[in-house]
């Protein structure tokens, strides 16, 4: 996985600001989030691992 790869989907989430807000959504904010999505991945991955699981659990997303 290339780690310019889009971790969300576009449409929802331009359908949900639209619905949400009448607002557009630029192409900049999906990029934005898939970098905040990595960043709470690698941060759950990491507690996963401190905790000598293989599975990342929900208390892992913080």
């Amino acid at each position: 996985m290339s780690e310019n790869e889009s971790l969300v989907i576009a449409s929802k989430v331009k359908a949900y600001i639209k619905n949400k807000s009448d607002l557009k959504c630029s192409a900049a904010v999906i990029d934005a989030l898939s970098s905040k999505v990595r960043t709470v991945c690698d941060a759950a991955i990491q507690s996963a691992i401190a905790d000598k699981r293989k599975t990342v659990q929900e208390k892992d997303v913080q």
